[in-house]
């Protein structure tokens, strides 16, 4: 059977699931989008990703038509209608089809489109050993440009160190921000470990504020975990005793080298393993 694909309030076929070439979301990468997973057939922070959405919309000044609550139920009609329980949804909101030109208010009709799939972004080999990452030459974008904490259909920023990565063999990509410290990979947050301690990257670093993130920061300090939020340079990824990286598909996945050095003794860490443990547990909503 054909999976479903919610656009403008209808459900379609995948394989007619299709937008205006006129839309500027395609033309300008002008909308926003989410990520969320599903989990045992619970959508996991569900307002969490629908209210950072409007917020991401609101601050390009995008009027997404249809309310929140509304937004929730087509999220959960379309994890019905496919037969989800464990699923990826992505949630996109482009500008509409308009004429050529940047000006926004030439377009019309914003469209709301809502997919549900499965999703592995990485092997499990790479949960088990870790993965190898690089530093890739190009940066975050300047927060003042455009802030970072937009989910904007515009990530060829992050697209161009990803492409850097994959030349070196790596499935992911360390980005320093303007400043040459720590901000967050392609697609992200990372964490390090000293001496029993959490340590990543403040918001004002020009990263995203993910909520996988602030899910992990929550349960790690449920668990007796101290976690600091400060400046970090990449010497701090070096000298750490564990790395791991957090994020909507990836949730949390361990890091053991960074630019062919190993992170720690290279193998995957104590505390890495805990918290990816507890996290598959908390989002099943069992006993942590």
């Amino acid at each position: 059977m054909s999976l479903k694909v919610y656009i403008g309030g209808k459900f379609v076929d995948k394989e007619d699931a299709k937008i205006s070439v006129y839309d500027h979301g395609l033309l300008y990468g002008d909308g926003v989008f989410e990520g969320i997973r599903s989990y045992a057939g619970k959508v996991f922070r569900m307002k969490e990703h629908v209210d950072r959405l409007y917020e991401s919309a609101r601050a390009i000044h995008l009027v997404i038509p249809m309310t929140r609550d509304e937004m929730a139920r087509a999220i959960e009609d379309t994890l019905a209608i496919n037969n989800f329980t464990d699923a990826y949804i992505r949630l996109v909101v482009t500008r509409g089809a308009g004429s050529l030109g940047l000006d926004p208010r030439r377009t019309t009709d914003p469209q709301v489109i809502i997919i549900t799939d499965s999703i592995s972004l990485y092997p499990e080999e790479y949960y088990e050993n870790g993965l190898a990452i690089i530093t890739a030459g190009t940066i975050r974008n300047h927060p003042a440009a455009l802030s970072p904490r937009i989910k904007s259909l515009n990530y060829l920023n992050n697209i161009m160190a990803k492409i850097e990565g994959t030349n070196a063999g790596c499935l992911e990509a360390l980005m320093l921000n303007h400043s040459g410290y720590v901000a967050e990979c392609t697609g992200d947050n990372i964490f390090i470990v000293k001496k029993g301690v959490i340590h990543t990257p403040s918001i004002d670093a020009g990263i995203l504020d993910g909520i996988t993130r602030q899910a992990v920061i929550d349960l790690a300090t449920s668990l007796g975990i101290a976690v600091v939020e400060r400046t970090m340079e990449r010497h701090d990824i070096l000298t750490a005793d564990e790395c791991f990286l957090t994020g909507t598909a990836a949730e949390v996945i361990p890091v053991t080298k960074l630019d062919g050095r190993p992170i720690g003794d290279g193998e995957v860490g104590p505390i890495s393993r805990k918290l990816r443990s507890a996290y598959g547990k908390m989002v099943r909503g069992e006993t942590v």
